[in-house]
């Protein structure tokens, strides 16, 4: 058995605040969150984050680009959960994991966030960067042919849509429409700041 890496204070403290930063960054958006929550949730001051975080949008970053990597890793869980090595099946697996990554929809707004806020070139290049690293995961994995992956990836987008709206609880035939054969897990139940 291998022996876990320790984490040194301000590593484990630097993970924490991320966390934190995630669920309240997910709650308030960029600009409607202040320092003082992050910090007040993950246990420290307001001083100590910013040691470990120079800015707010430093810290913004820093989640949104560890929203990305949990994103690529399940991605990673579904192609390996692929019965086949067949591009459009390792797509589907890799779709189903992330439908279940966002059952939690604390990563979920933090991405719907991020785009509200692209007007701040950190976080555009932030997203960027994440979408660009889960296309090319995604192309890399499955070896789908682009225009696949592209769907892929729009199918992704549609997701968030009826995921932040509901829609697959609604009887409206426009909403119906667009979440037509397209399920996700059920969100646990939560308190918006938790």
């Amino acid at each position: 058995m291998m022996a876990r890496a320790t984490l040194s204070t301000s590593d484990a403290r630097r993970e924490a605040v991320i966390d934190a930063a995630i669920a309240e960054f997910a709650a308030s958006g960029y600009h409607g969150t202040p320092i003082s929550t992050v910090a007040a949730r993950a246990g420290i001051s307001p001083a100590y984050v910013f040691k470990l975080f120079p800015s707010k949008v430093d810290l913004f970053v820093a989640a949104l680009d560890h929203c990305f990597e949990l994103v690529e890793q399940s991605l990673a869980t579904g192609a390996r959960r692929a019965a086949v090595e067949d591009p459009e099946t390792i797509l589907d697996e890799m779709g189903s994991a992330y439908g279940e990554l966002i059952a939690d929809r604390r990563l979920l707004m933090l991405q719907v966030h991020a785009q509200s806020a692209a007007d701040v070139p950190e976080i555009a290049a932030a997203m960027r960067r994440g979408l660009g690293r889960v296309t090319e995961f995604a192309k890399s994995r499955s070896n789908a042919p682009d225009e696949d992956v592209q769907r892929f990836i729009a199918f992704g987008q549609l997701c968030h849509l009826i995921t932040t709206l509901d829609l697959d609880s609604q009887d409206d035939q426009w909403a119906s429409l667009l979440a037509r054969a397209i399920r996700h897990p059920a969100a646990p139940t939560r308190s918006p700041r938790e």
